[in-house]
């Protein structure tokens, strides 16, 4: 299991490439794509998946037109990393390329020099019909950002302020390097058709294990996919007769989610509304289906670091194969109902748990939940999985936790949460 979640991550360069991929498991187990520009018509017992400007999907699990409620669990597909600016070389007379770019999402920036980087993201290019998007990766080692050797900086182990439009630029080649132009060769198309382009810069480093007895991973993007790839294993080999079951991976989260894929649109919204319109049920029904249905924010939460014990609560430590973090705060969707709730399925699952406050002096910030949560409102508990090391290019975790995640998740796509009143529910378990 763990080989493959390296090769997912592998696979997975660019928050559209993440889309790409959750696409193409999904397609090798039956699924359906179906486009939001037109009219859904939904067969019992069919899969079906939607994707919004190809770095957000949703997929779902249709049993039929008199189903219950929505099961559901979102993550997200980006990762802090460089953007690649428009014209991005910058020639030096010395014969040197360096690329232009700029900051995404809240980054570790040095811990990003001396290690093997490329470029992955989208293409537009001209049609005769108009423009078309392509995926793009650059499969080889193809930047660096050299650090400053010590004996030009020797208060360097006292610390530095990074400016990125200067220190964090990546050494790309010579003076005739071209990006772009190997972009296009990656993605099978002709430079002088590049219209604009959407290109990250990405970690080549592969996963890893590491520890006394392999209790240990190490890999770039654990944060957030670790939980895409432990949520759409979860989701794919689960069956619910009574619900609607629903991954919904979402972009933009590193940014604060304010994009028409993001958490923060319609999207989550739009979807869970047509699924109700074309099983025939009204706005009252469509109501109904909501406010019973559950969703999990799954994202990563910070482990105790043993370097650094007073980063931490003091009395609610999460620690690496502690099992599911199950994640409190004031900016948080958990609820003492929501964190209740998914307790017993943990428990039911025989997966381990454990809860995550903030330090105080340290708050956190928002989560999918509470963000999506102000367009479909639903009961909804944010969770994730431990991890040392957040936004850095090469972050480390517990190899025993993702089968505690996914054991977790896979009794939740199977069971049914029925809601009775606002804060009872009852929780019906099936074989998982």
């Amino acid at each position: 299991m763990i080989n493959d979640f390296f090769d997912f991550i592998e696979s997975c360069p660019s928050a559209a490439h993440t889309v790409y991929t959750v696409k193409e498991r999904l397609l090798k187990q039956g699924f359906k794509e179906i486009d939001e520009t037109k009219k859904w018509e939904l067969e019992a017992g069919g899969k079906y998946f939607t994707t919004r400007n190809m770095t957000s999907i949703f997929a779902f699990k249709f049993p039929g037109r008199k189903f219950k409620s929505f099961s559901i669990s979102s993550p997200h597909g980006d990762s802090p990393n460089f953007k690649i600016k428009t014209s991005p070389e910058i020639r030096l007379k010395e014969g040197y390329t360096s690329l232009n770019t700029e900051v995404y999402g809240g980054m570790q920036l040095g811990l990003w020099f001396d290690r093997p980087l490329s470029v992955a993201g989208k293409l537009v290019i001209d049609t005769k019909k108009g423009v078309k998007t392509v995926l793009a990766d650059i499969k080889k080692d193809l930047l660096v950002i050299p650090s400053l050797a010590i004996h030009m900086n020797r208060d360097v182990n006292k610390g530095i302020e990074l400016n990125p439009q200067k220190d964090t630029l990546p050494l790309f080649g010579g003076n005739e390097a071209d990006l772009l132009k190997l972009a296009a060769e990656s993605a099978g198309v002709k430079k002088e058709d590049i219209i604009s382009y959407n290109l990250y810069m990405y970690n080549r480093m592969r996963g890893c294990i590491f520890g006394a007895e392999s209790e240990f991973i190490a890999a770039p993007k654990l944060d957030d996919l670790e939980c895409v790839y432990t949520c759409l294993c979860a989701f794919l080999e689960s069956e619910n007769k009574d619900n609607c079951t629903v991954l919904t991976v979402f972009d933009n989260e590193e940014i604060g989610s304010l994009t028409r894929q993001g958490a923060d649109s319609t999207f989550l919204y739009d979807c869970i509304s047509r699924i109700c319109f074309a099983s025939g049920k009204n706005d009252e029904e469509r109501i109904m289906a909501i406010q019973g249905s559950f969703m999990i924010s799954a994202d990563n939460a910070h482990a105790y670091h043993p370097n650094y014990p007073d980063r931490s609560d003091p009395t609610n430590i999460c620690i690496l194969n502690g099992g599911v973090v199950i994640k409190h705060s004031t900016r948080y969707t958990t609820d003492a109902f929501t964190a209740a709730v998914f307790e017993k399925i943990c428990k039911k699952a025989g997966a381990l748990s454990q809860n995550y406050f903030n330090n105080s002096r340290l708050p956190g910030g928002s989560t999918l939940g509470n963000i999506s949560g102000s367009h479909v409102s639903l009961p909804s508990v944010d969770i994730g999985l431990a991890q040392l090391a957040m936004h850095s290019p090469y972050e480390s975790g517990g190899a025993k936790d993702l089968k505690y995640m996914m054991d977790a998740l896979r009794c939740f796509y199977t069971s049914s949460i029925i809601i009775e009143t606002d804060g009872t529910a009852v929780l019906q378990y099936s074989a998982f």
